[in-house]
């Protein structure tokens, strides 16, 4: 393996084509105080009448915290724009967009659905760098199309099965993290070995450039 250090941006540049997870959970809480036709989260204007997993209008950007103690935060654009500056900022948005788009519009040519992933950038020398994996199942939700339907949490080929057990022994997030059961672990790993014979079978060469490094 060769590696490149590079200086880390401290925020995770998520990108989010369906509404779930902790932006539900926070859309609900929102929701329920805003006794209007529209919920403003995030500094986007969401209709008051989205369920579960409903995919949205046009993807958002909503980048969060990266700490290495405690809980990553959701922010808006502009809390970020604040720290990094606005040119940075609208670097980080753009691309990040431009790459769900063309990673979300292959999966559906391989019957997935990308609900949500998140990239994570940094520099190298002055050069924009993606740092880390994108579009696994450790950073993004895949759902099986031909399963989708809104409403409800959907069939997923990603860590959502870990999390799910994580909530019914009700482990409370703080480390050390609670050993896994080996039924747990072969079921996780069967999903992972799944996802990727149906994301890369059959495909030969190299995926198109993006224009990133």
């Amino acid at each position: 393996m060769v590696v490149t250090k590079c200086r880390r941006i401290d925020y995770e540049c998520v990108v989010r084509g369906y509404i779930t997870g902790s932006l539900m959970k926070e859309y609900e809480t929102a929701r329920g105080s805003a006794g209007g036709e529209t919920v403003k989260l995030h500094g986007f204007e969401f209709p008051g009448d989205l369920v579960e997993s409903q995919r949205l209008p046009e993807p958002i950007f909503t980048p969060a915290t990266k700490s290495d103690v405690g809980h990553d935060e959701n922010i808006s654009f502009d809390r970020m724009a604040g720290d990094v500056g606005q040119e940075l900022a609208n670097r980080l948005r753009d691309t990040s967009l431009r790459l769900y788009r063309w990673c979300a519009d292959y999966a559906r040519t391989r019957g997935i659905i990308i609900a949500d992933t998140k990239f994570e950038f940094g520099f190298d020398g002055d050069t924009l760098t993606l740092i880390d994996e994108i579009c696994s199942p450790d950073s993004s939700r895949f759902w099986p199309a031909s399963e989708y339907k809104p409403g409800r949490a959907q069939p997923s080929f990603d860590k959502q099965f870990v999390r799910d057990y994580l909530v019914s022994i009700r482990w409370d997030k703080n480390p050390p993290g609670p050993p896994l059961p080996d039924d747990v672990v072969t079921r996780t790993v069967a999903k992972y070995t799944d996802v990727a014979a149906r994301l890369l079978d059959n495909h030969s060469g190299p995926l198109p450039a993006t224009g990133v490094n």
